[in-house]
């Protein structure tokens, strides 16, 4: 086991076959699984602590702890005709991005570049899931605001102790004017979700993540935020099973998002693969720039045939909240990006609300032209309605 995994695994179910695979999964490993379905919002950890595996119900994914016999069993009923589609090793993710100091002016440059300081949309009726290290409910500039909190990280509340969350989160759904600072939010009246899937330490593992998800797809999300990742080898597969989530989640009206990683260092001719689950066809993937529209020097790109860049966005030097007294923070990062694109899908989601897909054409047939690679920035810089 690498250092990135956990020791546990991901079983993909055939959709549509969650309860038949389930009696499947304990037919070949004795294993018994908790269902979500019986006990909705409850950390990954805390149904594990009674049982050696969970079954996330909307997702269709078992998340079980395995011996080397019962993954063996395990794998070889995914390669015959059956309801398991699928298993692999659960990967441990990070909180993506960097403190820098604050910056000063009536927005920030992120604002302005994808064109959030002049939009009439503001996000109000859009359920936006950001899923991260939590949020500081206690911030001045959330008073008064619809928020939702869920825990996945066992132990933990969904306070934010890190202060990643509580960044990314400002950035999406924060004001749009600051009597502090500049103005650094876009859909300034969406619905916030926020779940904490990343502990105070900033590190967290796909069954908190993938439990998350669910639960943001159980309550209507139409956007889902991630600012987290693991990095990837060039040529490695994607998850599987993530991809089928975010297929799921799709046909469900809910569009992933997800930073495209900060493992490149372009400087000395390095540029990595997306990390996962940016790299997943499905999900969409997150790539950053800077204030004069230049990639980021840390920004992964589509390198391979395996995960591409779909879209870019404001990610270096980026002021948003940060919880406790320090109120605001700048950080770099993908994960600054992410939060940009989710913010605008936000608004386009207020503006025409149909489908996930649909969005996610709009988002990218919106996006304005840059004169770099559409390997390091997709379609181009995500831009406002």
């Amino acid at each position: 086991m690498t250092s990135s995994q956990t020791g546990r695994y991901l079983v993909l179910l055939e959709d549509d076959s969650t309860i038949i695979g389930t009696r499947e999964v304990t037919r070949l490993t004795g294993i018994r699984c908790a269902n979500t379905a019986d006990a909705a919002g409850a950390a990954p950890g805390e149904l594990f602590s009674g049982a050696g595996g969970i079954v996330l119900h909307q997702l269709g994914i078992a998340l079980i702890d395995a011996d080397e016999e019962q993954f063996a069993n395990l794998q070889r009923a995914a390669g015959e005709t059956g309801p398991i589609a699928g298993i692999e090793a659960e990967r441990r993710v990070f909180a993506i991005g960097e403190p820098t100091p604050p910056p000063e002016g009536e927005f920030t440059w992120g604002l302005q570049a994808v064109r959030a300081d002049a939009a009439a949309a503001t996000g109000a009726g859009v359920r936006v899931a950001v899923l991260d290290t939590g949020l500081d409910e206690q911030h001045p500039d959330f008073a008064g605001r619809d928020i939702v909190t869920g825990a996945f990280v066992e132990g933990q509340s969904a306070h934010d102790g890190h202060g990643h969350g509580t960044h990314v989160i400002g950035t999406a759904c924060g004001p749009r004017t600051s009597q502090a600072g500049p103005g650094y939010g876009i859909a300034h009246e969406a619905s916030i979700y926020a779940g904490k899937v990343l502990g105070d330490d900033g590190s967290g593992s796909d069954s908190g993540i993938l439990s998350g998800v669910e639960w943001a797809i159980s309550n209507s999300c139409s956007i889902v935020s991630m600012s987290l990742g693991s990095p990837t080898e060039p040529g490695a597969p994607y998850s599987e099973a993530f991809e089928r989530v975010a297929r799921r989640a799709l046909e469900r009206g809910t569009l992933i998002i997800a930073a495209a990683g900060n493992e490149s260092q372009r400087s000395a001719g390095i540029i990595a693969p997306v990390g996962h689950p940016a790299n997943c066809p499905s999900v969409m993937a997150v790539g950053a720039v800077d204030s004069q529209m230049q990639i980021a020097d840390f920004s992964c790109g589509t390198v391979d045939q395996v995960g591409q860049v779909d879209l870019a966005a404001p990610g270096v030097d980026v002021y948003s909240s940060w919880p406790g007294a320090e109120h605001y923070r700048k950080l770099s990062g993908t994960s600054m990006a992410t939060p940009h694109v989710s913010g605008i899908a936000a608004l386009h989601a207020q503006q025409s609300p149909d489908r996930a897909r649909a969005l996610w054409t709009r988002l990218t047939q919106s996006a304005r032209r840059l004169p770099l690679p559409a390997t390091d920035v997709g379609a181009g810089l995500v831009q406002a309605p």
